[in-house]
């Protein structure tokens, strides 16, 4: 691994020769531009404006252009003369808690090295004092025409260096959350959080770069001759929330069916107080349009009624069939027979009449 800056760390009185190593790679794919008639690389010259012609790098030097346009040549010699302790040193300035540093103030990170067998002993013995107290080194150094600062802290047997920005350099986030008032019910964060609950943790070491990786692989494809065969990924859908309630609850039913816990539930709200949900269900709750219901009594009465008419109907059915079903003949003889019995009883009705009379 190579260096990128050589110089002590100031820890009191006490000198630790070090090195400065990079602690971060960016594992992402370079490429060259290249004219896309002829495939013709594109390169970038550095030309002297008077000259009109290219000029070597150790030709170039650094100027401040000033408010009218001006430049104002600044050399080496210039930068070497300015009274500034840190130029070589990492001059240890306090010890503090790690949680006294706000995460947007974090920057690049290194590794410290010692730089020699002499730098072995003081280097354990701050590395060891940091792990006792549970605490940060802040410290100033210079690098790349700039002074910096920074945080030191252990990791595993190393101390590793965090460039931290200025506290002036983080700009107030004034403008940039939203201008509407917004109230969030107790429900909506009993769902957020069982949603939280539900995705659960992670090992940040089972994550991987799938873009890069693809990238690897279609760049592989090229190189062999092959025709790439991985196909598009979905593009996501906009940002259109309908319905938030909605939306989280089939987010946590997403989420359990990820994870193979009760893929068949859906996600159930918790239940709100009257008056919320009163709210929410004037927000999302819409009525039918169709009949209304009848009353309880009335509706029985017509269910009984409806009844006596149906066994009504059914028995006059059941008459008008049996008598559908016997012959003519049938039909006439009992007619007659019907008849012939009514005679008989008037004739003996006359006669009984005619003897009381006698």
């Amino acid at each position: 691994m190579r260096s990128i800056w050589n110089g002590n760390i100031s820890f009191g009185l006490v000198s630790i020769p070090i090195k400065i190593y990079p602690a971060t790679e960016d594992h992402s794919i370079s490429f060259r531009q290249i004219h896309t008639r002829d495939n013709g690389r594109i390169r970038y010259r550095k030309v002297c404006e008077l000259e009109d012609k290219p000029v070597e790098s150790s030709e170039i030097g650094r100027a401040y252009e000033d408010a009218d346009g001006a430049l104002v040549p600044i050399t080496e010699e210039d930068l070497a003369a300015l009274p500034l302790p840190t130029t070589h040193t990492l001059e240890i300035e306090a010890f503090i808690s790690a949680s006294e540093i706000d995460p947007l103030q974090m920057g690049d990170a290194y590794y410290l090295g010692t730089s020699g067998a002499a730098g072995a002993k003081p280097y354990t013995l701050l590395r060891e004092a940091l792990k006792r107290s549970e605490k940060v080194a802040i410290a100033k150094y210079a690098h790349r025409g700039r002074e910096r600062l920074g945080m030191l802290r252990v990791v595993g047997d190393t101390i590793a260096l965090h460039r931290l920005l200025w506290p002036d350099e983080v700009r107030e986030p004034a403008g940039v959350a939203p201008k509407e008032k917004v109230t969030v019910k107790p429900a909506e964060l009993d769902l957020a959080d069982t949603l939280m609950e539900t995705l659960g943790e992670v090992d940040l070491s089972d994550l991987r770069d799938e873009y890069h990786e693809a990238l690897e692989e279609l760049v592989a494809a090229k190189v062999s001759g092959a025709t790439p065969t991985a196909e598009p990924g979905e593009r996501p859908a906009g940002a259109q929330v309908v319905d938030l309630m909605a939306a989280l609850k089939e987010s946590v039913r997403s989420a359990k069916e990820a994870r193979g816990e009760g893929a068949g539930e859906a996600a159930e709200a918790p239940e709100a107080p009257e008056g919320e949900a009163e709210e929410e269900a004037e927000a999302t709750v819409h009525d039918l349009r169709g009949r209304k219901k009848a009353p309880a009594k009335k509706a029985a009465t017509k269910k009984a009624t409806a009844k006596k008419t149906t066994a009504a109907g059914k028995r006059t059915a059941t008459k008008a069939a049996k008598a559908a079903e016997e012959p003519a003949g049938k039909k006439r003889t009992g007619t007659k027979k019907a008849a012939a019995k009514k005679t008989t009883a008037k004739k003996q009705t006359g006669k009984r009449g005619t003897r009381t009379a006698s």
